[in-house]
């Protein structure tokens, strides 16, 4: 990235910025945000997440770092990594707040000096992409950070909104504001865009349908596509299941509320996970730190046709925490109370 003067000196290790704008608040941004910043890292590169929505910092939690902790070095803040190989950084207020329900009640200038201090004091090292995750509206936190990125090369902003028109109008604001301030419009997201039945797979489509690409013809700006409401995706976010949202970074998640092979992988899962079970037991290892080694195994195995199966790792990690309650409860019956576990956490296959 191009930097010249010292707001641009503690992003010099950054090569691009993408912002993650709507002018509608409720449309997803952070979980496309959240989801773009994973495809990014599953192709190669170093991804940095900037949580700017100061009242309703949702970043940490999807990505599991709630109470993680944000240290000082000679550089500035160090962001808190969502990975061991720290591939994946993310500063955010939350990360400073003492607790997830504690509002955050400042008048314009603090949260101006707030992102500017973002900008200016986190020491992101080598990132390739960051992605800035910002609140509704075409307000001050935008204007903020606008003004703090201005000495650098910004790439532009991803759009995103839901299909109706109510939402539709908010981005048009957003559209206009992106003109003047002479923000690239790199693409727009329509979100929530149609809902698929489980049982019947008829698609109905809950917030009316093409507003987003209607406005992308509209306005010339790129229409990037639809996402669907997820219901599997939307419970692994709002739990933190880190292990589903990493293996949503496969080329195809195998495993779909939608998906007609639903049962066949299911009880894939089962399988595989009831073998590592007895596997453990053959050679007198212990169950939890022998599918705690086969779920790592699995997650670093290449699987050329379905990617890494969520329902495998889902389940293992469920099995994983109830026999670790079950050794804490009562370690002289472990084996009785894990063979019990195995049997009642097998996962319930949906009717065709």
């Amino acid at each position: 990235m191009d930097t010249s003067g010292d707001l641009a000196a503690p992003l010099a290790g950054v090569k691009h910025v993408i912002l993650v704008m709507s002018g509608k608040g409720g449309v997803g941004k952070s979980t496309v945000a959240t989801q773009l910043a994973l495809g990014i890292r599953a192709a190669g590169y170093r991804v940095g997440i900037l949580d700017i929505d100061l009242c309703g910092p949702s970043i940490p939690r999807m990505l599991g770092l709630e109470g993680k902790d944000v240290h000082q070095c000679p550089q500035g803040w160090v962001p808190v990594y969502a990975d061991t190989e720290q591939t994946l950084a993310v500063m955010s207020i939350g990360f400073l707040l003492t607790d997830r329900h504690e509002a955050v009640v400042w008048r314009g200038p603090k949260k101006t000096a707030m992102i500017k201090q973002f900008v200016t004091d986190v020491a992101w090292q080598d990132v390739d992409y960051l992605l800035i995750d910002t609140p509704p509206g075409t307000s001050d936190e935008h204007i903020a950070i606008l003004e703090s990125l201005k000495s650098l090369r910004c790439d532009g902003c991803v759009l995103v909104t839901t299909p109706q028109n109510l939402a539709v109008g908010d981005v048009r604001r957003q559209v206009t504001f992106c003109r003047r301030t002479g923000l690239r419009l790199l693409g727009l997201v329509e979100n929530m865009s149609g809902f698929v039945c489980p049982n019947c797979s008829e698609c109905t489509n809950i917030f009316s349908s093409g507003g987003g690409e209607a406005l992308s013809s509209v306005a010339g700006v790129p229409f990037l596509g639809r996402l669907p409401l997820e219901p599997r995706l939307a419970a692994a976010l709002d739990a933190a299941f880190t292990e589903y949202v990493q293996s949503a970074e496969t080329s195809e998640i195998r495993v779909n509320p939608y998906h007609p092979a639903e049962s066949d992988a299911a009880e894939q899962a089962n399988r595989k996970v009831k073998s590592a079970l007895q596997a453990a037991d053959q050679i007198g290892e212990n169950r939890v730190q022998y599918l705690q080694k086969f779920l790592q195994q699995y997650r670093s195995t290449p699987h050329a046709t379905t990617g890494v199966s969520p329902s495998v790792l889902l389940h293992g990690r469920r099995l994983m925490t109830k026999l670790h309650a079950a050794a804490a409860e009562s370690p002289h019956s472990e084996t009785k109370m894990q063979q019990e576990t195995l049997r009642s956490g097998r996962l319930q296959e949906r009717p065709r």
